[in-house]
């Protein structure tokens, strides 16, 4: 199989050149440029149509969440992954950076091995999202007033059961974890899985994650 291909964006010259070089090493994975800006990350990503960029959020001309918005909207850029990585473990970067269309969220202090394992995951069309980063998502989002808050027109066309396999994917659960509460098979949760990314017109899991916050199914805690 061809190696994962990867943009580097992260305006600090180091942590670049970390990156590249952990890539690099790495069996199945390659760079493919670095990107200093934004504005870089946005034309080179266009350009080499890389599978993953790494993305960092605090950027000059253009911060990494716009660039993140500008990868995920573009024709050209439909099946790249976008993977955040920050030093600040923020809420409002972490929602950000999932309504721009990101896949994926970790921050810079993350283990060598485990950034390899989060491009791996992201490149295969999966979310990378942990359930510690759920939790605080749903805590944030649960602390500003929504009165009377309904879900959303577009839930028009999900059925009762795909309602309650979003909710829990909005919890934070995983499909073996949704499987086991609402007593069905493993293939079953994957098929409603597939049916709400296309209703819902999401690129991955962590869409869904989004649609369930803004739609209400997620409710607040106790």
């Amino acid at each position: 199989m061809p190696p994962v291909r990867v943009l580097v964006a992260d305006d600090q010259a180091l942590l670049r050149a970390s990156f590249r070089l952990l890539i690099d090493h790495t069996e199945g994975l390659t760079t493919v440029g670095e990107a200093a800006t934004g504005a870089e990350a946005v034309a080179l990503a266009r350009r080499e149509r890389p599978d993953v960029v790494l993305m960092d959020v605090r950027m000059p001309r253009m911060d990494g969440i716009e660039a993140t918005r500008h990868i995920c909207e573009a024709p050209e850029t439909a099946t790249t992954r976008v993977l955040i990585l920050t030093m600040f473990d923020l809420d409002e970067y972490v929602y950000g950076a999932l309504r721009a269309g990101a896949s994926g969220f970790l921050l810079k202090d993350t283990a060598p091995a485990d950034l390899v394992s989060a491009i791996r995951v992201v490149s295969g069309g999966d979310a990378l999202l942990a359930p510690s980063v759920t939790r605080r998502l749903i805590a944030e989002f649960t602390r500003r007033p929504h009165p009377g808050r309904t879900p959303s027109p577009k839930l028009d066309t999900v059925t009762q059961r795909e309602r309650e396999v979003l909710t829990l994917i909005g919890r934070g659960l995983s499909n073996t974890e949704i499987a086991e509460q609402l007593c069905l098979s493993m293939a079953t949760v994957k098929t409603h899985v597939g049916r709400l990314l296309t209703k819902l017109h999401a690129r991955d899991r962590a869409q869904l994650v989004v649609a369930a916050y803004e739609s209400g199914l997620v409710a607040p805690a106790g």
